[in-house]
């Protein structure tokens, strides 16, 4: 697992990511002490639709007040999101150093250092006790992962009875090949798909409640469309997705899109709940 690690930190790596952020808003004329969320959002959300698919999920149960964990947190945008609209207590984890760092640094830009905390961490190995959270979060992480029952052994074990979990993930539909480069994996050694069927399986095995699920494909299309066609037409925005896959941003959204369009990959989202009889 260090091989995979390592192979992983290497991959995500930016070097000096929060100040290639900071420069690029300054380009912009945004002065330091005055960037809003809004500002960062187009690169802080590091999934399909950004800002707007964790606003959908946030809605889809009570987070008011709430004590969430984002499992696999990266820049951090939807934790400052929780904790600035609804005051969620909010501690986001993940295996990257860079993006640990680049998080901190972001929260303290924008005021919400004091809400929000960040941790460096292995997702199949959380360190938190158990039954510590109302809500455990997580958005395109699990493909990464190749053991999906210690992963979602641990979310289960760290949120508290009646708690909720929710997802919002890339999933392999069908047995048709995956061609690479990904968002997530440059290398297919570094991509562990499953099906729905299987993430429901082992989330209803380890005695969730399945609340809801969201066939979010369609919608992932036609922002991946609509994303295409600008970055065809201009260069590519200051502040994006491409801070952060730099020179193959290109290829990377264009063999996602192809793969979302063909039904071999698909987009859902969903809701599980805790038993309050599970401890």
């Amino acid at each position: 697992m260090e091989g995979l690690e390592l192979k992983l930190n290497a991959h995500y790596n930016q070097p000096d990511l929060y100040e290639d952020i900071l420069n690029r808003l300054q380009e912009q004329g945004i002065k330091t002490g005055q960037v809003r969320r809004a500002d960062i959002s187009a690169v802080d959300e590091f999934h399909v639709r950004g800002a707007a698919v964790s606003k959908e999920l946030a809605a889809s149960i009570s987070m008011k007040d709430k004590t969430v964990l984002d499992v696999g947190c990266g820049l951090g945008g939807p934790c400052r999101m929780l904790a600035d609209e609804y005051s969620c207590r909010v501690t986001g984890i993940d295996l990257s150093n860079e993006y640990i760092r680049t998080a901190k640094e972001l929260s303290k830009l924008v005021g919400l250092a004091q809400k929000t905390s960040f941790i460096q961490g292995d997702a199949t190995n959380l360190p938190f006790e158990q039954n510590t959270f109302d809500v455990v979060w997580t958005q395109h992480v699990q493909m990464n992962i190749p053991d999906k029952e210690k992963l979602y052994s641990e979310i289960i074990r760290v949120l508290r009875p009646g708690g909720y979990f929710l997802y919002y993930d890339i999933l392999k539909k069908g047995v048709a090949p995956v061609t690479y480069p990904m968002p997530w994996a440059g290398t297919s050694d570094l991509s562990f798909l499953i099906t729905a069927e299987e993430m429901d399986h082992i989330l209803l095995s380890k005695g969730l409640l399945l609340e809801r699920e969201t066939d979010q494909t369609l919608a992932g299309i036609e922002f991946f469309e609509s994303l295409v066609a600008r970055l065809k037409e201009h260069d590519p925005p200051k502040i994006g997705l491409n801070v952060l896959m730099g020179e193959t941003t290109k290829p990377k959204l264009l063999n996602l899109l192809t793969h979302l369009k063909s039904g071999a990959l698909e987009l859902r989202s969903g809701v599980f709940q805790k038993p309050i009889s599970n401890s």
